[in-house]
């Protein structure tokens, strides 16, 4: 499947799907035991696909009255990859599955990207080729 076509099947509601909104207080209740405590919600957003690649990114969206920028978002591209919540392995292999291939030939987790105070970035990058 090209570009143009998993752009029309990644689409938003497909997204909060594959990454719902919940993941975010269950993220921070297992990490803090009160997902009040969250300073930001995921959100998976779709980036583009070549013969090589598909790639995502985690948006990490400040909580009103939190601060995104005091947090530790530097660090969690580590979390992120181990963490059984968030769970990207999985989520990996059901992307694999809603864009008809077999398997990931393996992916990884760029380094956090300071978008804005209020939106912070990590990089999803799954090897197709």
């Amino acid at each position: 499947m090209g570009a143009e076509e998993l752009k029309k099947v990644f689409t938003p509601d497909k997204l909060a799907c594959l990454f719902p909104a919940e993941k975010s207080n269950e993220f921070f209740d297992a990490l803090f035991g009160d997902a009040s405590e969250g300073a930001y919600d995921i959100e998976l957003k779709f980036n583009g696909a070549n013969a090589e690649f598909i790639e995502f990114e985690f948006l990490l969206k400040q909580r009103p009255g939190k601060c995104l920028a005091c947090n530790l978002t530097y660090g969690l591209p580590q979390v992120f990859s181990r963490h059984p919540i968030i769970n990207v392995k999985k989520l990996v292999t059901e992307i694999t599955a809603v864009a008809g291939i077999n398997e990931a030939k393996d992916w990884t987790l760029g380094s956090t990207r300071e978008i804005s105070r209020h939106l912070h970035a990590i990089p999803l990058r799954i090897k197709i080729a």
